[in-house]
């Protein structure tokens, strides 16, 4: 059986529930500090649904909801970043591209353990008082590198937004332009996923139709995110997305250890 009653025959109507619930958490979440929606949303598909329907399910969602954050503020505010950052853009989808077909060949543990310990040290660090100092002559570097990074565990795991976010944060990027930024990387990032997953097999004829109605309750709990997000000033919203991040690489370790 194909589309939405393949996957009920498969899983049943509580995991469909269930998936509906676990993207509204991660779009109301995005919509608040901008990113987070594959960690909170895959984390919690992923104790009730096998890892690459999880996987599935989180593509479409991502796609279109990175598509509308990144246009929030216009196509010339979008443009304007992409010039900006088009390194950090680049690289991501080019590592996106060549990483998901490891998806299903790779044990994911080791990967979420080294992401997860890396994101809870920094986010922690950070919310302590370390400010990290980025010298103008290295950022094109650095730029690359994070790209190449974020983009490997996107490929392999559909979350690449925390190399970026704590790119953005130790560059004291403003609130309006992180959040835009964020969405362009996402974004783009996005649409190469979908391809590369269309060809690796993780979004086929069954998960392809799920994955394109949980776009409702995705972008629903985002636009309710949107209105906590503009009451944030810019103290508190970094504050916020630092414990967002610690949370996630929480639990990405969790997920490590215990699957």
């Amino acid at each position: 059986m194909l589309g939405l009653d393949g996957f009920l025959e498969a899983f049943g109507v509580t995991a469909l529930i269930g998936a509906a619930f676990s993207l509204g958490a991660g779009g109301f979440t995005k919509g608040v500090v901008g990113f987070a929606l594959p960690l909170v949303a895959l984390s919690a598909m992923a104790s009730f649904l096998p890892y690459e329907t999880a996987l599935a399910l989180l593509i479409l969602p991502t796609l279109v909801s990175n598509v509308l954050q990144a246009l929030r503020n216009g196509l010339d505010a979008a443009m304007t970043s992409l010039r900006r950052y088009w390194r950090l853009v680049l690289f991501t989808c080019i590592m996106i591209a060549v990483s998901a077909q490891l998806v299903v060949a790779l044990p994911d543990a080791f990967f979420f353990a080294l992401l997860g310990i890396t994101i809870t040290l920094f986010g922690l660090s950070q919310s302590f008082g370390w400010q990290p100092r980025l010298p103008d002559h290295h950022l094109e570097r650095v730029e690359t590198g994070v790209g190449l990074v974020a983009g490997f565990f996107g490929g392999i795991s559909g979350v690449w937004g925390p190399p970026v976010v704590m790119y953005l944060i130790a560059r004291h990027i403003p609130k309006a332009e992180m959040v835009r930024v964020q969405a362009l990387v996402y974004g783009v990032g996005s649409v190469i996923l979908t391809l590369a997953h269309s060809k690796s097999g993780v979004l086929n004829n069954v998960t392809l139709p799920v994955s394109f109605w949980l776009i409702l309750p995705t972008m629903a709990a985002m636009f309710l995110g949107y209105k906590v997000q503009d009451r944030l000033d810019q103290a508190v919203f970094r504050k916020v997305t630092l414990w967002v991040l610690v949370a996630a690489g929480l639990n990405l370790l969790r997920r490590a250890a215990f699957g």
